[in-house]
């Protein structure tokens, strides 16, 4: 197993000068980091800018501060952090092209960009390098999984389990059964995810969204509203775990709460599916004037887009094909996503667009696509469904609708409730 960042910087500070006083400077450093790493996220930024600050020569502190900044990005969806971490990694790795550190986040960072294939050549060239690092076969298979590539994702993902079974990899590994049809192995491996635990608490609040995520998808409730509120003991105010009680609750009829717990969510990161998820709420609760106020802001997401040259946006794509509105740019949107990820998501959002702009030959083989894996989705079905009803294809559509409600039958507000509408009207 490689030794941690921290041992490597030990060990090369040692090789460079074998002398009591860098020893004892080398352990110093190693504890300092140690004790950074158990604080929040902004009490390290601080502390590693101080570091940078009164030793700006060190490489080392320089590459920890981009990674602090890289988990902020992570915590608040925020890419001017992204941009800042973007700076510094280009500024080690101009000083030092072969920095390991400087590389590994290198990848991170493209990743974050959706530079999918760059990242998977970056990362084939680091498992060459350092091939006993899961790090870099991590950052593989996400790239892999993300450009539709998924039996070399698998072989990624498995060489990352077996040097480093933690959190890290055994969370990718349960994506990867989920994606692939196995709800129930997702679960477990999702399950050692969390009890692998971090280092970092919103690492581990962020499995146990996960973990709810999947017990949402397969319609268990109770359970997914548990992992939810447990994220929230882990890490405080996380946005995707008031999001995530927030779809219990419409699940369960409780739209009042729903509304509040949603808003908390968009209080902290106004992410556009939750803007959207609070316009259906709205609606549904007879506040029509707070409804388009979130329309409204639906539409600010996209021209401050379209401001920052934004092409491609799938979850934007699916909110407008969801109400219907806006149509055209629903599928402008899906299809520059395409050229960036080959994803049985990306294949979804793009069959949703064409079924909504009555493209329907072209939307039932997206749909297929979307599909061949098998992947559990309530909506992949719906979407399925609703598109071969549309080419009178009755048998089909009936299908999976029926799976589609039968995976949950409260997989969203809007849909689920379209998805019952159509399938009476099949059975007429």
């Amino acid at each position: 197993m490689k030794p941690s960042l921290a041992i490597l910087f030990l060990g090369a500070t040692l090789a460079a000068q074998p002398s009591s006083e860098t020893i004892l400077s080398a352990l110093k450093d190693r504890a300092i980091v140690n004790n950074v790493e158990r604080m929040k996220t902004d009490d390290r930024i601080t502390m590693y800018q101080t570091l940078v600050e009164t030793n700006d020569n060190n490489r080392h502190y320089r590459n920890l501060l981009a990674s602090a900044y890289i988990q902020k990005v992570r915590e608040t969806t925020d890419f001017s952090y992204l941009e800042r971490a973007a700076r510094i990694v280009e500024g080690v790795l101009g000083e030092e092209g072969s920095n390991y550190e400087g590389l590994r986040l290198r990848s991170v960072i493209e990743l974050e960009r959706h530079n999918f294939a760059k990242v998977a050549g970056f990362s084939r060239e680091m498992t060459k390098i350092a091939p006993d690092d899961s790090w870099n076969w991590g950052t593989l298979g996400d790239a892999l999984m993300e450009l539709g590539q998924y039996e070399e994702a698998a072989v990624s993902y498995q060489k990352m389990v077996s040097i480093k079974p933690d959190l890290s990899s055994y969370n990718r590994a349960a994506w990867y059964r989920f994606v692939a049809g196995d709800t129930e192995g997702a679960l477990q491996v999702m399950k050692l995810a969390v009890g692998a635990g971090s280092g970092s608490s919103e690492s581990t609040a962020w499995c146990l969204v996960e973990l709810g995520n999947l017990y949402f998808k397969a319609g268990r409730l109770d359970e997914a509203d548990r992992a939810y509120r447990t994220a929230l003991v882990v890490f405080p105010g996380y946005h995707p775990a008031y999001f995530g009680i927030g779809r219990v609750e419409m699940g369960q009829g409780k739209l009042t709460a729903a509304i509040d717990s949603v808003k908390r969510a968009q209080a902290s990161v106004p992410l556009v599916e939750y803007t959207a998820a609070l316009q259906d709420l709205y609606e549904r609760t007879g506040k029509n004037d707070e409804a388009r106020t979130q329309a409204g802001m639906i539409d600010i997401v996209d021209k401050m887009g379209r401001a920052a040259g934004e092409k491609a946006n799938r979850n934007l794509a699916l909110v407008y094909a969801d109400f219907d509105r806006n149509l055209e740019r629903s599928l402008e949107l899906a299809q520059a996503e395409l050229a960036i990820r080959q994803d049985v998501y990306t294949h979804d959002a793009l069959a949703w667009a064409l079924y909504k702009n009555k493209k329907f030959e072209e939307a039932w083989k997206a749909s297929a696509v979307a599909l061949k894996l098998g992947t559990p989705e309530p909506s992949f079905h719906y979407h399925a469904g609703m598109i071969a009803a549309a080419l009178g294809k009755k048998d089909e559509a009936k299908k999976h609708l029926e799976r589609a409600l039968a995976l949950n039958p409260k997989f969203d507000l809007r849909q689920a409730a379209r998805a019952e509408s159509a399938l009476k009207e099949l059975a007429l």
